[in-house]
């Protein structure tokens, strides 16, 4: 699997709730981070952060691109189950086929327009 590939995976992961999937996608030594969590390791990601998919009604990936030979840059846009919808930005870090890193930048609420 490409990088992008990967990270495609751990998006879809993340949405069917596919913890197994999820667990050998990220690397052992994988780190978060968001406006919410600062480093946090696989353990706590996996008990904080990925049970959350059923606020969401809808997530799609917008963009999904190479940096480097580490790195994949993702938009995406999601709408909550509120009816709020936002747009994110993430760079993930893919080695070895796993994601080693997510970087999680928030955006605001973005209306349909």
């Amino acid at each position: 699997m490409s990088h992008i590939d990967v990270v495609r995976a751990a998006f879809a992961a993340y949405l069917a709730q596919d913890r197994a999937a999820m667990d050998r996608l990220l690397a052992e030594d994988f780190v978060f981070t968001s406006p919410q969590d600062d480093h946090i390791g696989k353990a706590a990601f996996l008990e904080i952060c990925f049970p959350t998919a059923d606020r969401l009604r809808r997530q799609e990936i917008l963009d999904a691109v190479a940096i480097d030979d580490e790195q994949v840059f993702v938009r995406y846009a999601y709408e909550l189950t509120t009816g709020e919808r936002h747009r994110n930005v993430e760079v993930m870090t893919v080695r070895d086929g796993r994601v080693t890193e997510t970087q999680v930048y928030f955006g605001g609420n973005f209306p349909q327009g």
